[in-house]
């Protein structure tokens, strides 16, 4: 049986090798995303699609969610407000 100090060292121990594995397997989980991402940057003039998510309150108010559609669009950049924000043309 292990008591006091011993057990708090073995705790310690196990408690470390145990993040050490979840960062390796981390880094491994990141590179595999990594590898597919690129990064997405729009000039104006350009035609791109919106995302539609039902807190976003835009596109058709529908009941049954599996109908709603994900994406809406094209519609054209008018500006580019920063690196990853833009004005778009909405419809009236």
């Amino acid at each position: 049986m292990i008591v006091g100090p011993e057990m708090v060292q073995q705790t310690t121990d196990k408690v470390k090798q145990i993040q050490a594995r979840m960062k390796v397997t981390q880094d491994r989980q990141k590179s595999y995303a990594d590898k597919r991402r690129r990064p997405l940057e729009f000039e104006a003039g350009e035609h791109v699609f919106l995302l539609v998510t039902p807190t976003t309150g835009i596109g058709r108010a529908l009941k049954a969610k599996k109908l709603t559609p994900k994406f809406i669009g094209p519609y054209q950049i008018t500006k580019r407000i920063g690196k990853v924000a833009y004005r778009i043309a909405l419809p009236p």
